[in-house]
């Protein structure tokens, strides 16, 4: 079974969010990767696009479909994994190592409604 690094916070829809002071770095779980299947493109946002908890910032394509990816808080986006347009595949071979983006949260209470580890390898299971 994966394991899903305990420092993370995780969504329902599969992201994570790896917080450090008032930034958070973002990516998709090794369950999303896992659903998704031989992921071939990634389209991600432009840098100081800010995002609402939920919205959608991209999109990630494999194989078998096209998922949009959802902001696991809300904030402005301070960086983009460049690389992935590069190496999508990448998200396959390291999801937990792979980020997409890092935003500057906007509202530090929001991370309360995150799943923990344990919560969230309770609902993949």
């Amino acid at each position: 079974m994966a394991s899903y690094p305990a420092s993370y916070k995780y969504t329902k829809d599969h992201e994570w969010v790896e917080l450090s002071g008032e930034r958070g770095k973002v990516g998709i779980t090794d369950y999303a990767q896992q659903q998704l299947g031989d992921v071939v493109y990634v389209e991600l946002p432009e840098i100081g696009t800010n995002l609402k908890q939920g919205q959608s910032f991209g999109t990630i394509e494999s194989v078998k479909a096209v998922s949009e990816l959802y902001a696991p808080v809300s904030g402005e986006v301070l960086e983009v994994n460049t690389a992935l347009k590069e190496k999508p595949e990448e998200v396959n071979a390291d999801p937990h190592g792979s980020w997409m983006i890092v935003v500057r949260l906007t509202s530090a209470g929001e991370t309360g409604a995150l799943l923990d580890a344990a919560q969230y390898q309770d609902l993949v299971k």
